[in-house]
């Protein structure tokens, strides 16, 4: 006889300001843990932060994504996608990251649960539309400095380091990501190295 291993999941839980409680989640994820057969392993929770800080700010998402990489669980349940963050930006850096470590994810208010396999789409969805977004602001910036060397800058000398781009921190968000030092940032998109370090210090 064949014996099916039990899913193991960690929950997350956030509210967003210091009289809010995280209880009405955790009791109807705890409920559906019970209805699925799921053993819960860990709870993880953010209380009083908001979702749009950044992983360093949320010491209890940092641990739940340290704990997905060593996949100390098979599943993160939670109970809205925007608990998770509040940017499709934010989401698809995290469900990029649990997928690369083959964690599933459960969301109870969208349905949504990637151990299935229509559930599964959302994953090779997901990476659709962040290639698109890494499109669109390479184009944005590509065309801020094309008209920076036509136009010159501010002080109306010709154009050298083109500090008028018109939005450099996507590309320096994402350059970063990708592993590059902040001279090398700099460099490549010919900005100071002050605007670099200026928007990788903000959240």
């Amino acid at each position: 006889m064949i014996t099916v291993k039990a899913k193991r999941v960690a929950l997350y839980a956030r509210v967003s300001t210091e009289n809010q409680t995280t209880d009405n989640q955790l009791i109807e994820l705890r409920a559906v843990a019970e209805r699925m057969g799921w053993v819960i392993v860990e709870e993880f929770i953010d209380h009083a932060i908001s979702g749009g800080k950044g992983r360093d700010q949320r010491p209890a998402f940092d641990k739940l994504l340290k704990g997905a990489t060593r996949r100390d669980f098979d599943m993160v349940a939670a109970w809205s996608v925007d608990r998770l963050g509040r940017s499709l930006q934010h989401l698809v850096e995290f469900l990029g990251e649990i997928q690369e470590s083959g964690v599933d994810l459960y969301l109870h208010q969208q349905g949504i649960n990637t151990g299935t396999p229509a559930g599964k789409a959302l994953f090779q969805m997901c990476g659709v539309f962040a290639e698109f977004e890494k499109s669109m602001i390479k184009e944005r910036v590509i065309l801020g400095i094309a008209r920076s060397r036509m136009s010159g800058t501010k002080s109306g000398k010709p154009h050298g380091r083109p500090a008028n781009i018109e939005n450099p921190e996507p590309l320096v968000r994402q350059l970063r990501a990708e592993g590059k030092g902040m001279l090398k940032i700099a460099k490549e998109l010919k900005i100071g190295v002050s605007t670099v370090q200026r928007i990788l210090a903000t959240p």
